[in-house]
């Protein structure tokens, strides 16, 4: 049904309503405001949330209160755990080549220690963290990572999420199981409620045959000859000798979504124009280093998701070649972002 999902964090995939709780608590309280109880709390606050402290603690620099928000929610005895099924669903979307990426207002640097610590980092393809208003991010995160609107789903737990997939023109899928109660989420007219990611992992599941095949397409630059120096001792490395790199490269879209128009694909001329001059930048003494260099060089200059180098060399004698193999698959770059 979808081929990428663009997912909220607190409240959609993580239960973090005790730290946030005690932490906006002792926001308010600091500015002599009453606190709250989690029902108040939740009927009250919206994103962004900027304009929420703006109502409850006026003239206050945001800068401050976020300083005071992250000491109490590091000070917090409640522990953030991801929702129930949360890492069932990322396993099942990563296996079945559903691309995801994160959209959160959470603090840059508390979600990057989530996220490494629930050990999640592979499965997004990149991650927009930080992000006050997301409505104002949305399309640019379709049109930098070539979206299919059609194909995506923004999920979320409060009414900016829907407010922030209408934006971006693709579906809205609401959870319950965050800070937005169903009367809220109602009026935003999402595409989907569901009462959790759980239930959004089943209706995917129904949605695919069992024995469905997933559609896999490469493009093969093989055995490129590519000369240069390399070697660990010193007079092999001052001369220049010919190695034959073959690269596989998963593109980001199907080849049936080209229209038959080269800027839609990899430009395979290109990588092998740019792994020859990568080459001959400077000596090397390992043919793994060059290797690693190409396939991280391919996923950042060009539009692949995956990537599979082999380095061959003629070195040892009764043989055809020494042969080393690296694959690289895209993966959360910015998680400060």
């Amino acid at each position: 049904m979808f081929r990428s999902l663009i997912l909220d964090w607190s409240g959609t995939l993580v239960d973090d309503s005790g730290p946030t709780l005690m932490a906006t608590n002792a926001v308010l309280t600091t500015y002599g405001k009453e606190p709250m109880i989690w029902e108040e709390f939740r009927r009250s606050f919206r994103l962004p949330y900027s304009e929420w402290y703006e109502e409850h603690v006026p003239g206050i620099s945001l800068r401050e209160l976020e300083e005071h928000f992250r000491k109490s929610f590091d000070a917090s005895e409640d522990a953030v755990i991801p929702l129930k099924g949360t890492r069932d669903f990322l396993e099942w979307c990563s296996e079945n080549e559903i691309r995801l990426f994160v959209l959160t207002s959470m603090n840059s640097e508390i979600f990057g220690e989530q996220m490494r610590r629930f050990g999640f980092q592979d499965h997004f393809e990149d991650v927009y963290s930080g992000v006050l208003d997301k409505r104002k991010v949305i399309a640019e995160l379709i049109q930098d990572k070539c979206l299919v609107r059609e194909e995506t789903a923004y999920v979320g737990d409060m009414l900016h999420d829907l407010e922030t997939a209408h934006y971006g023109g693709v579906s809205s899928v609401a959870v319950l199981s965050g800070y937005d109660a169903l009367e809220k989420l109602e009026t935003g007219k999402p595409t989907f409620i569901m009462d959790s990611i759980k239930s959004l992992h089943a209706m995917l599941k129904k949605g695919r045959a069992p024995t469905q095949e997933k559609a896999v397409d490469w493009i093969t630059v093989r055995r490129l000859a590519v000369d240069c120096f390399i070697g660990v001792p010193d007079d092999e490395r001052a001369h220049r000798q010919t190695l034959h790199l073959t690269v596989d490269i998963m593109p980001d879209k199907n080849f049936s979504v080209l229209e038959d128009q080269v800027e839609n694909t990899v430009d395979y001329d290109a990588v092998a124009k740019r792994i020859i001059k990568l080459a001959d930048e400077r000596p090397r003494k390992l043919i793994e280093t060059l290797s690693t260099e190409v396939a991280e060089m391919v996923l950042d200059e060009f539009p692949a998701k995956e990537v599979v180098v082999e380095v061959e060399k003629k070195i040892l004698p009764r043989t055809d070649c020494v042969l080393v193999k690296t694959r690289r698959t895209r993966r959360a770059a910015r998680l400060g972002r």
